[in-house]
């Protein structure tokens, strides 16, 4: 565990970057991939009917998110101990952020069991027809939608706070950092395009726009950590080791 030990060297950058990049990729699988493949816009008929014909995709579009939480604590934990040393309080803040983020992300799992569950089994919600519990499982699925709204304005503040301390590392390139701050924008625009002016064009062209800009950001980051996973300057290292008590001469 090596790899783990010491925040500022090259094989932790590595595994940084690791645990950064299956986040993209589990998250786009079951972010992307599989809603693409399963819900029907206004049809919650047809989007049962997929959950049925389709429920190993589903089942595995849930492991992935799964998949994506545990790497985000990982990574959450690893890079709040790698800019500590940039600023311990928005270090710590930018973690709380993302770790409020994790945890609407988890919350929001139990709409999607829910929706599997009414579409699998006649044991639950009896009384209700078979397109009453159709409507209702999609009513999950909206609410797990809505869900995103609400993690993405803490993914937000984290984005931002992490390319702040990316620029001000001076480790990293400074225009990975700018992406991030300016990106992170990106879902905070999402969320409100989506719950308060879906009606906006120019609103809903800027998000995706900057949401452009802070994949691109991000997973440059995740690649620039494992391909180049720079070494830290030796004057930062004493910032970080533990104060050691001074015998008197």
């Amino acid at each position: 565990m090596q790899g783990f030990s010491d925040p500022l060297s090259r094989s932790y950058a590595r595994w940084t970057g690791i645990f950064y990049l299956g986040i993209a990729i589990a998250g786009g699988f079951s972010i992307a991939y599989v809603p693409s493949q399963i819900v029907v816009a206004q049809d919650a008929g047809a989007t049962v009917a997929n959950i049925l014909t389709r429920t190993s995709l589903y089942h595995m579009g849930i492991a992935a998110d799964l998949v994506v939480m545990v790497f985000e604590l990982m990574a959450m934990t690893m890079l709040y101990f790698m800019f500590r040393h940039v600023s311990q309080t928005l270090s710590f803040a930018a973690a709380m952020a993302r770790l409020s983020m994790v945890s609407v992300m988890s919350a929001m799992l139990f709409f999607h069991a829910g929706a599997d569950l009414l579409a699998h089994s006649d044991q639950v919600m009896t009384h209700f027809t078979a397109d009453q519990r159709a409507d209702l499982a999609g009513f999950l699925l909206e609410m797990h939608r809505a869900g995103v709204w609400i993690w993405q304005v803490f993914f937000s503040m984290h984005l931002l706070l992490l390319g702040y301390l990316v620029v001000q590392s001076g480790r990293f390139p400074v225009l990975l950092g700018y992406g991030l701050m300016l990106g992170a924008a990106g879902y905070a625009l999402d969320s409100i395009y989506a719950f308060a002016f879906p009606d906006v064009t120019w609103l809903g062209i800027l998000r995706v726009g900057l949401l452009a800009i802070v994949t691109l950001s991000e997973v440059g980051f995740a690649l620039w950590l494992i391909i180049r996973a720079p070494k830290a300057p030796e004057t930062v290292r004493p910032a970080l080791a533990p104060n050691r008590l001074q015998m008197p001469a």
